[in-house]
């Protein structure tokens, strides 16, 4: 019997435009590019020059602190280019794919007569090994972590965030394998929603099944831990993407690498949201073609509103994005009376509007803007009412401000990652970026602990 952990708190958010179950076809893309900025805490060492020819599988960039970690091409073709930024800072490397797909072997391995190492081995060699997180820091672990546990969160509650069962569809087998495979290094820790049915996920083997039953961020895996096995200082955990456990039980099946992924086009300028199959760096222009309502006044989105990076057309998917989101930008929205308007159609977490009137299920169509300027942090007590954790998230945001890394470290940072502060900067009557202000704040202590 699966382990029901009931949460009160968090916040749904109803957005028009969520992701139809069904698969809509996408033409092929002739070129696509891996994204080192993709595996945060990764200082890419390239391995490629433009005009190499590599296939699904060989390495196009390492860690450079670790250079045995090595991160694989989606597709096979020629490096078309190597896109750099300030300072020579590798921001992409594109591959103009081929017609004929071609893939490095790695050979096919049965997970049951593997251990921990060689399972560890065969994710670094096949250059996969970098889509495992870790807490503390909220960053692509290295080879020389040791996790006391390991969590894959198999459900995703974010506005207009994909739906992991129907991508699980016709990958059961990867999956389980995958889970198999993890198992071999530490516990594994698997979450479902108590909305779930699958098979695949209620009855998965070779881990411990844990049911969550609450509103977001009820998915987020760090909430997840924070209820199950706490991070304490000193302990490292590995974090999963449920869609990289199915990349690494293709590689055990097959001897290959295939990044394909089902990915949820959704939003209110989306003319037909429903999902699409493709690879890892696939352009966004391909992902969004004919697809778009306006192309002027909209933001796209890698991944989805909360937690999403802003995006344009000549982006790329990321490793870790299960959906590309187009919502209104807001900046030709011109309103009647302003903030004293009644606003029907505008969400609100207080009883501010009168949208509160129609009911939870009512559907909302909000854009991009802040609706207000950066003022004083007030201790309202408003983070800790979407942020089921066992933290004081506003002392600990006010720590992080100040500098003070033994006070952060006594209020839990080393249980957070950014996208658990994504509710509560939703509802931040400061309007801080919440989610900048920790990221920046575990780098640093990164940097200190190193």
């Amino acid at each position: 019997m699966a382990n029901v952990i009931k949460l009160r708190k968090g916040l749904d958010i109803n957005l028009k435009g969520k992701a139809a179950t069904t698969l809509a076809s996408v033409e092929k893309s002739a070129e696509i590019a891996l994204v080192p900025e993709g595996f945060p805490g990764v200082t890419p060492k390239l391995v490629v020059r433009e005009g190499d020819v590599v296939k699904a599988g060989d390495a196009l960039f390492v860690n450079k602190a670790y250079p045995e970690e090595k991160f694989a091409s989606p597709a096979s073709g020629t490096i078309s280019a190597i896109v750099r930024g300030d300072r020579r800072k590798v921001l992409a490397v594109k591959v103009k794919v081929d017609n004929e797909q071609q893939y490095a072997d790695f050979g096919k391995k049965n997970v049951s007569t593997l251990d921990g190492e060689s399972v560890k081995n065969a994710l670094l060699e096949a250059g996969l090994f970098g889509y495992i997180n870790q807490l503390p820091y909220a960053t692509s672990t290295t080879p020389d972590t040791t996790p006391k546990a390991i969590f894959v969160s198999a459900f995703r509650d974010m506005p207009l965030a994909g739906d992991f069962e129907f991508e699980l569809q016709g990958n059961e087998e990867a999956f389980q394998t995958g889970l198999t495979a993890l198992s071999k290094i530490a516990k594994v820790y698997l979450g479902v929603s108590v909305d779930q049915q699958a098979q695949a996920l209620t009855n998965a083997k070779d881990v411990e099944v844990n049911v969550f039953d609450g509103p977001a961020p009820a998915g987020n895996v760090g909430v997840q831990i924070n209820h199950i096995d706490p991070v304490n200082k000193g302990e490292i955990v590995w974090t999963v993407d449920p869609s990289a456990v199915i990349f690494f039980g293709r590689l055990f099946l097959t001897g290959k690498v295939d990044l394909r992924k089902k990915v949820a086009v959704a939003g209110s300028e989306i003319k037909n949201p429903e999902y699409v199959e493709v690879l890892v760096g696939t352009p966004l222009v391909t992902i969004l073609k004919d697809n778009l309502k306006e192309t002027e006044h909209v933001r796209i989105l890698n991944g989805n509103p909360l937690t999403g990076k802003k995006a344009a057309l000549h982006d790329y998917l990321e490793a870790h994005v299960s959906e590309v989101t187009v919502i209104p930008e807001g900046d030709n929205v011109n309103e009647l009376l302003g903030w004293i308007a009644p606003r029907t159609n505008q969400f609100s977490v207080s009883r501010t509007y009168f949208s509160w009137l129609f009911g939870k299920k009512k559907e909302y169509d909000l854009d991009a803007r802040i609706k207000g300027g950066e003022r004083h942090m007030i201790m309202s007590g408003e983070y800790d009412k979407v942020l089921p954790m066992d933290i004081y998230a506003g002392y600990l945001i006010k720590a992080i401000i100040a500098g003070d890394i033994d006070r952060q470290e006594a209020l839990g940072i080393y249980e957070v990652s950014p996208e658990d502060f994504a509710l509560a900067e939703f509802v931040d009557s400061s309007k801080l970026p919440l989610q900048k202000i920790v990221r920046d704040g575990l780098n640093i202590l990164r940097k200190e602990n190193a």
